[in-house]
């Protein structure tokens, strides 16, 4: 399938790529309408306890707890009650528009004295918007963020859909940075790889067409549910880091087949049946490993598995379809604009090249001494590893903005100074049932035991109305700690008033519904992982223990990552050298990055194991089998790896602590698996299995050879195809 493909992407070489490029660049001019159409919600778990609670909540007493929290500092040696003051913060909260705004609640209309400080400096400001959906918020906030301003008075604007606006802005700011960065720096390092201008250019045009492809997928998507902002983040980071591996693979192979002194239209053919095979296999794993996140109930998580699966589906279909065309275009030509180096290297070689003999010598020299190097390795990776065994996770909050940032100054000190209103306790509800509001007295003796309960400090009626009572239970802990969690459990085990059902909603309760969701889905996904994996991997190489060997190595380099970052990111060793705030890590991106580590991980096993099976497939034994895979892609392995750490490592200097943790961690887990596991731990391995590397039972090898799945050069059958050419 793949030797034919490749000779009809020959034949019409033209009509291939004039295709891909305007389906490419229209759907990307399209895509732009995506950014108007993002959320920033999708954290929660739809169906669990707390989005119950906050659902009754609604229905009977409207949106709760406020959109935006400002607050009012006056100048020195005045108070929250100066008169000339308060008009001039009213007149301004007074004259918000009432198609933005739907309630205002403040210090100044209330005089409650929950919503000044205790030394009547600073008041606050409640607002609550007219929209529901996270993004239609963030442009009413923006339309009446400068109306906040009072003249005199220094305003703090905090609260979520703040916070989601600079979330928003400052990782679109990132990403469009991230590639100006990266891109050049990509270019440079791909024309120094392939001594050539024209070849360099390839991958990089494959990465910007990916793309903007994945705008255009993510737009048509946006039209039929919700599409959180990250999910635009990760299809670029993986789509142009991908397009760019797949592009550096596909057209390596190209020159060595041109090298070798196949005509053009034979080294597209070859190529496109042997690095076009592993291309399809490479990013079928991925895109199964990113639709594991489909599995789970959250908005956020759904969002970033449509963004990786479109963009490394759309990687993959881009350099299968566009490169070939543009290789046969090429020819010889593809070396055009060469670098001097690699001009004399051309001019000095007669006869097919062997490149590779630093890897082959490396290979040879582990083989020799396998478990000198293996069991080291497998030692320091588990160690890697260990401190994710005390991991703990949290929610995106204002920790994720740098420490200046305006947003989360605000919510500091609304936490600091008004403890009351800052959102972080328990928030119980009691629901009568058939309709009928609660008893009163039982409510008052239900709050009292709610009052008893271990880490809450005060319980008091919030709202009432319809068949609803609202509770505020304050913590006296903090609200994403282990006794909080146990707090609120013990809440939800206190016997309900009669007639009543209770609810337990708010951030600790969110935060750890979410939790569970994950952990009760995890098995599944982990399943689908080593499942899908186990069962491709074989019908790529028609070996049972190569698969199984691909999926241990792949688990010892996600854990050494995880434990890395829990180190620091959790634990905050070297966090003040990354600037970002130790902080519980957000469960959602951990599983994202579980995912992608797992997919690329396995990504790089199929390119090294692609060639050494080719090898073994030539009657070449087990080592010397293994040491051609090295020789053939150790060079290509480590410079994807390279150039996919500074497309994702650029992301590491992002403002958004969500951003840099992605950004770190993809450089970990790259250089450990880029490095060590594939060029040292991989190859003792395979030594120390032997001839078993290859083997399956008889049937199952049946199969695997009668589903065409086989692994190698195409057949000499395959040629007749170049006789349509």
């Amino acid at each position: 399938m793949f030797a034919s493909w490749g000779a009809l992407a020959h034949r019409r070489r033209w009509v291939v790529l004039i295709a891909v490029v305007v389906l490419a660049v229209l759907g990307g001019a399209w895509g732009l309408g995506v950014f108007d159409k993002l959320s920033q919600g999708g954290y929660e778990a739809p169906d669990s306890e707390a989005a119950r609670a906050k659902t009754v909540v609604e229905q009977a007493l409207g949106r709760q707890g406020g959109d935006v929290v400002v607050v009012y500092t006056t100048p020195d040696g005045t108070t929250v009650d100066d008169q000339a003051i308060a008009e001039k913060i009213t007149t301004a909260l007074h004259g918000l528009p009432s198609d933005s705004v739907k309630t205002v609640l403040s210090y100044w209309d209330t005089r409650q004295l929950q919503f000044a400080d205790q030394a009547k400096q600073r008041g606050l400001a409640v607002i609550t918007l007219t929209a529901t959906d996270s993004n239609t918020q963030i442009k009413q906030y923006e339309q009446i963020r400068d109306q906040l301003n009072v003249e005199g008075v220094r305003a703090q604007i905090g609260g979520l859909v703040p916070t989601q606006t600079e979330i928003s802005d400052l990782t679109a700011s990132d990403l469009t940075r991230a590639e100006a960065v990266s891109m050049p720096v990509v270019l440079i390092l791909l024309v120094i790889l392939f001594g050539s201008l024209v070849a360099a250019l390839l991958p990089v045009l494959v990465g910007g067409l990916t793309i903007l492809a994945s705008l255009g997928v993510l737009h048509a998507i946006s039209l039929g549910t919700d599409v959180n902002s990250f999910a635009v983040n990760v299809a670029s980071l993986l789509g142009l880091g991908l397009a760019i591996d797949y592009g550096l693979f596909t057209v390596g192979r190209f020159r060595e087949e041109l090298a070798n002194g196949r005509s053009t239209a034979e080294a597209v053919r070859r190529t496109v049946s042997t690095a076009g095979r592993t291309v399809a296999f490479s990013a079928t794993l991925l895109v199964v490993a990113l639709a594991g996140l489909l599995l789970f109930p959250q908005g956020f998580l759904k969002s970033l598995s449509y963004g990786g699966m479109s963009a490394v589906a759309l990687a993959a279909i881009i350099s299968l379809t566009l490169l070939p065309a543009m290789l046969a275009i090429l020819g010889p030509r593809v070396d055009k604009l060469s670098l001097p180096w690699r001009r004399r290297a051309a001019a000095s070689t007669a006869g097919p090249v062997e490149e590779g003999a630093g890897w082959r010598r490396l290979g040879e020299r582990v083989m020799r001494r396998p478990v000198l190097f293996a069991l080291p390795i497998v030692v320091v990776l588990v160690a890697l590893g260990s401190p994710f065994l005390n991991v703990r996770f949290g929610e995106v909050d204002q920790k994720v903005l740098p420490e200046g940032n305006p947003a989360r100054q605000a919510i500091e000190v609304i936490n600091a100074e008004f403890p009351a209103l800052s959102g972080n306790g328990l928030n119980v509800v009691v629901h009568g049932e058939h309709g009928a509001a609660p008893d009163q007295a039982a409510v008052q003796q239900f709050a009292a035991q709610v009052g008893t309960v271990p880490g809450i400090n005060q319980v008091q009626v919030s709202g009432a109305g319809g068949d609803v009572v609202t509770l505020s239970a304050g913590l006296s802990v903090d609200a994403l700690s282990d006794e909080a969690d146990q707090a609120m459990r013990q809440v939800r085990e206190l016997t309900p008033p009669s007639g009543t059902e209770v609810l337990v909603g708010g951030i600790t309760a969110q935060v750890n519904d979410s939790l569970d969701e994950i952990a009760n889905r995890l098995p599944w996904m982990a399943v689908l992982l080593v499942g899908a994996t186990l069962v491709l991997m074989f019908l790529a190489f028609g070996s049972v223990l190569l698969p199984v060997k691909a999926v241990v190595m792949s688990a010892l380099s996600l854990s050494a990552t995880f434990g890395v970052l829990v180190w620091v990111f959790q634990d905050g060793h070297g966090a003040s050298l990354l600037n970002v705030t130790p902080a519980p890590l957000e469960a959602g991106v951990v599983v994202l990055m579980a995912a992608v580590v797992f997919g690329l991980s396995t990504d790089y096993e199929v390119f090294l194991l692609s060639r050494m099976v080719e090898a073994r497939n030539r009657g070449e034994s087990t080592p010397a089998a293994v040491a051609t895979g090295l020789a053939k892609t150790g060079r290509v392995i480590t410079a994807a790896a390279i150039l996919l750490i500074v497309v994702t490592g650029a992301f590491a200097f992002s403002q958004v602590a969500i951003m840099r943790f992605v950004g770190v961690g993809m450089i970990l887990a790259l250089a450990l698996d880029a490095t060590v596991v594939r060029m040292l731990l991989v190859p003792a391995v395979l030594r120390l299995l032997g001839n078993a590397s290859w083997w399956a039972p008889g049937p199952l090898r049946r199969l695997q050879q009668r589903v065409g799945m086989h692994e190698g050069e195409p057949d000499e059958a395959d040629a007749r195809e170049l006789e349509r050419v």
